[in-house]
């Protein structure tokens, strides 16, 4: 196991998937306090890194597109605090950094995880019941419906009508932006059916944030309902429906059986070249070989 310790928290790996847990240090956000341990599978990434300074370092995970409900939510902008695939690296853990780092590509490596998107989420998203208090809102989350309750400061256009209950079902899509300069920030449900959208302050399916600190909490909501609607790049039921094989088409056992074996080949030869141009140990090599004649 490959393990990094830290006052921002703590990073380990076991060869299946990366346990990040928030440290307790002052300076851990509460955003990443309040979202716990993330487990992220292997197959989740598209990359590590680590950026070296002068007195600290970062280490950077990169996730595949559409795996983690959080970053599909907020859309990258959660700012350097709260990104829970962060961690800042004091000068003395350097060379743990960079072997943390050398551990996990080589798994990703080994175990051909690609880069490109994915049409499923890989991470559960945050834990639910959640309720979050900022802005001009209190959110509720259990699971299947969202109930959104006004404060004192939300506008009267909007409060008026009550607290809103939201069935998972009747939510199309869901939004967190957060204030930028003079602009504040949101969190905004889009619902099945509703006519144009009003600004957040007078929109009664969105919560109107001002830049306070309990703001990027609300991407938590976000992040929680999102990991409970269908997928963004999941096929609609009528494409799956509509999809045929042509005539000439190979029977499916046939032509997946084909492919996996043609797939093993080139591995066998991928292996093999990096083995001679020095990426692979010896050892390595005869490892991932063998677990390749395996499937063979």
């Amino acid at each position: 196991m490959a393990e990094i310790i830290q006052k921002d928290g703590t990073w380990a790996f076991d060869g299946d998937a990366l346990r990040l847990t928030p440290g307790r240090d002052k300076g851990v956000s509460l955003l990443r306090r309040e979202l716990g341990e993330l487990v992220v599978p292997l197959g989740a990434l598209a990359g590590i890194s680590f950026e070296q300074g002068r007195r600290t370092g970062r280490l950077k995970l990169r996730l595949r597109d559409g795996a983690d409900p959080l970053l599909h939510a907020t859309g990258g902008r959660l700012t350097e605090p709260h990104d829970p695939y962060q961690l800042l690296v004091e000068s003395d853990r350097f060379g743990v950094a960079e072997y943390f780092v050398e551990e996990v590509r080589t798994a990703l490596l080994l175990d051909q995880v690609p880069s490109g998107p994915v049409d499923r989420y890989l991470l559960a998203g945050p834990a639910v019941p959640l309720t979050v208090s900022a802005g001009d809102a209190t959110v509720g989350f259990d699971g299947e419906r969202v109930r959104l309750e006004w404060n004192w400061k939300t506008e009267d256009a909007k409060a008026a009508a009550g607290p809103r209950v939201l069935a998972l079902a009747d939510i199309a899509a869901v939004e967190w932006h957060p204030s930028a300069g003079l602009e504040n920030g949101y969190l905004r449900f889009t619902v099945h059916g509703a006519g144009p959208k009003a600004p957040p302050k007078y929109d009664p399916h969105a919560v109107d944030l001002w830049g306070f600190k309990k703001d990027p909490l609300m991407a938590l909501v976000a992040a929680a309902v999102l990991a409970r609607l269908p997928h963004p790049s999941r096929p609609a039921p009528a494409e799956v429906a509509g999809a045929a094989p042509g005539p000439a088409a190979a029977p499916p056992a046939a032509a997946a059986v084909e492919d996996d074996h043609d797939a093993l080949l080139r591995r066998l030869r991928e292996l093999g070249e990096l083995h001679r141009d020095g990426v692979l140990t010896d050892e390595e090599f005869a490892l991932a070989k063998q677990a390749v004649l395996k499937r063979m």
